[in-house]
């Protein structure tokens, strides 16, 4: 009687698919990533070299080749990001990347600014890069950032943050405040929308060692949304510049008056749902970002306080979001 074939593990079959580009493995060490089902390992080689594998389990395998689309579209257009490798989108959802090295711009939080100072230049040249990017076939990659989903975000933050807590104020408030938020999404909404990465965040900035400049990472929800929204992910996300370096980088920015109220209100837009984002990666067991709550949430009560549609609440929110304005409140 002949044997059973047996069936190959991941390892092995991971194993099998490397050799077939001519690479052995030698090493293979989980990394921690963000709570998508995605899986990210370093892989060291036999040859000395090393390669980050990317897994896409079912649930998310329509994301693989959507980032092989992205890179392409980036890479014509100068954007520097992670070379692939090598894919199997079509069969066990691997691809791999270059590997770039263990920490983003995101890690480099508590270092000197005049170290940071370079690359965020770099970022915003690439934000208007980006934002330049033809617009033709983005619409059907990803849907567009308008006010629809500009408003689920923040509803998000509402359910799992402001509410919980408390910090919605009387009843006068919280409905003052829901017709205010839902007036800055319905004003974001109505700006002609251009490319935008999405997630334009110190933690999805590689720094290139010995320059200034970055890599851009996580790339796949390119889509069409507000035009100053990569700017307001930049300037408030994990890495925030301190006042006089913001303020240059925006004059660099922004041309008028009327650009200022814009970005405040695209700003207001970020930090609020950020804000809802951390307190959900908290709810799947992810509380390392929880820190990140009380410094953005006081940046979104600054820029609601330079919008038209929600300056006359900025006070009033302010002490009711007082218990988590505090560091360790979150």
């Amino acid at each position: 009687m002949s044997e059973p074939i047996r069936a190959l593990s991941e390892h092995e079959e991971l194993e099998e698919w490397l050799a077939g580009i001519g690479l052995r493995l030698r090493e293979h060490e989980p990394l921690s990533g963000d709570v998508s089902p995605r899986r990210y390992a370093r892989l060291a080689f036999t040859d000395g070299t090393t390669a980050i594998l990317a897994t896409y389990p079912p649930e998310v395998r329509d994301t693989c080749p959507r980032f092989l689309t992205t890179t392409a579209i980036l890479s014509q257009a100068g954007v520097r990001v992670p070379r692939v490798l090598a894919e199997a989108c079509d069969g066990p959802g691997w691809m791999l990347l270059e590997d770039l090295g263990p920490r983003t711009l995101g890690d480099w939080k508590g270092r000197p600014w005049s170290e940071v100072a370079g690359y965020f230049e770099d970022a915003l040249e690439i934000a208007g890069r980006i934002s330049r990017l033809p617009a033709a076939g983005l619409a059907d990659l990803n849907p567009g950032l308008g006010r629809e989903l500009l408003a689920k975000e923040l509803a998000q933050t509402w359910d799992l943050f402001l509410a919980p807590r408390e910090l919605t104020g009387g009843p006068a408030l919280e409905a003052a405040l829901r017709e205010t938020l839902d007036a800055v999404c319905t004003k974001l909404g109505e700006e002609e929308p251009v490319p935008c990465h999405r997630d334009f965040m110190a933690r999805n900035l590689m720094p290139i060692p010995g320059t200034s400049r970055v890599v851009v990472l996580d790339h796949q929800d390119l889509r069409l949304g507000p035009p100053l929204y990569d700017l307001a992910s930049l300037l408030n996300d994990t890495l925030f510049p301190p006042p006089p370096v913001e303020e240059a980088l925006l004059a660099k920015a922004l041309a008028t008056p009327a650009d200022r109220v814009r970005y405040h209100r695209a700003a207001a837009q970020r930090t609020l749902k950020a804000v809802g984002t951390y307190a959900s990666f908290a709810r799947r067991g992810a509380e390392r970002h929880l820190p990140l709550i009380p410094e953005t949430l006081s940046r979104c009560l600054g820029h609601l306080a330079r919008v038209p549609e929600s300056a006359a609440l900025a006070e009033d929110l302010a002490r009711a979001w007082a218990p988590a304005l505090t560091t360790g409140a979150a």
